[in-house]
């Protein structure tokens, strides 16, 4: 019943903003948000699938004569699009190869003496991957790791309470982990690259966001923000768990059964650090008076065309040709890996993409910035505040790629009114769009490790609601501190 109402939900409320008239100059205001509403409702409620709400736009644009087939198309094969892709390549290739488990089990044999030293193990190892690889990727490839650490340690604690607030902080510090680390990148979560987008598509002018200036403020909040979830996790989970020894020999013995690691491990390690380095020195840098130029620069006139979507792909390319040395006659990287992309992400991807080009074309930006004039006298930090709790309590409930692509027009809007920088607005919304700890259904990592079974929803709320609030309290002071412009 409830589905139904919410299939109804979004054409019909769509009908009702098409019959009003928001701005009698400019019918495409009203049509425009319409199309918003239906999305939204759709995308919140998840009565269809996400990949199907976001065939929308393509229909209903043209329509309403808001921009044409092919402007909107153009958006669901953005460049920003690949960069995303790109990751997702080199991160099957890390996969196939075995790497997420050797480093998993490597970290685990430095830390892993006690519940909560195992805890901080598995937690550095997924904000590692993640910042690189999907948070869902990270969990997916780590849960059957973790799985196992979790059989062994039942078998060596007596206490049934304690056993169960091991594994569920153990699961639970596995998908916070993941979407923290997820922070710290541009590639890490598909809500830093929706924002990337939106960003350079409604800001051309600006050229000061890129892989680099978005480490420079995403990876000192997810560090700081790792430890602190960790030492939440450890005070509400694993109290009276401190007594707790383990023998860390199933970690070394596990490591000795994968063997020395092999030259196609090697080759993919090489490609991988050569994607960052060349992500990190790209644009240049500048220090204090000097600047030093990037690689792109080589390029003369044309440097500016070169972004981090092209070294994606061209490194993941590379893979399709390197020749693999443990399996004859194959490469590193084979189409059968580049199969499982997930391709409703990229249509989602772009959805959110022609949403706000929409916003633009339609006018509804202007409308929306008109009425959002009575923020203009508060002070920055409570406008900060108030857009990163609003986002948050949003993606508790809904997807973070959806959260985040119906706030971003909006927040493009309020920046015109404000007058401010509009990276702070729109950074401390991206950061936000990745909280949701509460809920099993706020994030896929939330869900995916709630469903081994292992943890309760008192517990998952419990920590989750103290995460969000200090997650929120973290992105004000970087976005402040930072000033991000």
């Amino acid at each position: 019943m409830k589905k139904r109402l919410a299939l109804v939900a979004g054409p019909l409320a769509a009908c009702i903003l098409w019959l009003c008239e928001l701005d009698p100059q400019n019918p495409l205001v009203s049509a425009m948000a319409g199309i918003t509403v239906w999305m939204a409702i759709w995308w919140l409620t998840e009565v269809v699938h996400l990949a199907i709400t976001s065939f929308l736009p393509l229909i209903l644009l043209p329509l309403f004569g808001i921009a044409d087939a092919q402007q909107v198309a153009n958006q669901y094969m953005d460049q920003v699009i690949f960069l995303f892709i790109g990751g997702f390549l080199i991160a099957f290739a890390i996969e196939r190869h075995g790497l997420h488990q050797r480093i998993a089990l490597f970290i685990l044999g430095l830390v892993g003496k006690s519940p909560a030293r195992i805890l901080l193990g598995v937690m550095l190892t997924a904000w590692l991957l993640s910042m690189w690889i999907s948070n869902t990727a990270t969990v997916m490839m780590l849960l059957s790791a973790v799985t196992a650490v979790v059989m062994q340690l039942d078998k060596q604690i007596e206490d049934a309470v304690q056993r169960q607030q091991t594994a569920a902080a153990l699961c639970i510090g596995l998908a916070y982990a993941a979407t923290i680390g997820g922070m710290a990148t541009l590639v890490g979560t598909p809500p830093n690259m929706v924002f990337y987008k939106m960003y350079t598509a409604a800001y051309p002018q600006q050229h000061d966001m890129d892989f680099g200036v978005w480490f420079s403020i995403g990876f000192p909040l997810s560090i700081v923000f790792l430890f602190i979830s960790w030492w939440v996790i450890k005070r509400l989970l694993l109290q009276h768990s401190g007594h707790i020894r383990f023998d860390t020999r199933l970690f070394t013995s596990m490591r000795k059964e994968m063997g020395p690691i092999r030259r196609d491990e090697s080759v993919v390690i090489a490609v991988f650090v050569s994607t960052v380095v060349l992500w990190f020195t790209r644009s240049g840098f500048d220090v204090g008076h000097v600047k030093i130029p990037g690689w792109s620069h080589l390029f003369g006139k044309h440097a500016n065309m070169i972004t981090d979507s092209t070294v994606a792909i061209a490194m993941a390319f590379i893979l399709f040709f390197i020749p693999s040395h443990s399996e004859k006659g194959k490469p590193l990287l084979s189409w059968h890996e580049a199969e499982k992309l997930p391709f409703d992400i990229i249509l989602l991807f772009g959805s959110g993409f022609a949403l706000a080009l929409g916003f633009e074309l339609s006018g509804l930006s202007s409308w929306l910035a008109g009425h959002l004039a009575l923020l203009h006298t508060a002070p920055l930090w409570l406008v900060v505040l108030l857009v990163a709790l609003v986002v948050t309590f949003i993606s508790e409930f809904a997807s973070n790629v959806a959260s985040i692509q119906l706030a971003l027009p909006i927040l493009i809007s309020l920046q015109k009114v404000l007058d401010v920088h509009p990276l702070l607005l729109m950074v401390p919304a991206t950061l936000a769009a990745s909280l949701g700890f509460m809920l099993p259904v706020a994030t896929a990592p939330n869900t995916i490790v709630f469903g081994t079974g292992r943890i309760r929803m008192a517990q998952m709320v419990k920590t989750g609601s103290v995460l969000d609030v200090v997650g929120v309290l973290l992105i004000l002071a970087v976005t402040l501190l930072w000033g991000l412009g």
